[in-house]
């Protein structure tokens, strides 16, 4: 019989992506809608996302299906 597997939580894989190297790849909040009160510098520095920190890829990566 075979074991039981955890299903990927899909909203966290769509928000998240894996690069070839390993390290996740993930957008910066508050950078979608109502951005009119937030400087221009901010926005932009919201465009380039960020990376998951090693401490949080090993408390998602159950999730993420790894």
């Amino acid at each position: 019989m075979a074991k039981n597997k955890m299903k990927t939580h899909k909203a966290t894989s769509k928000v998240c992506k894996v690069r070839p190297g390993g390290t996740i790849k993930i957008g910066v909040s508050k950078a979608n809608h109502n951005t009119g009160k937030q400087t221009s510098a901010s926005k932009r520095n919201k465009r380039k996302g960020g990376t998951l920190s090693s401490s949080d890829y090993k408390r998602l990566k159950d999730v993420l299906g790894k």
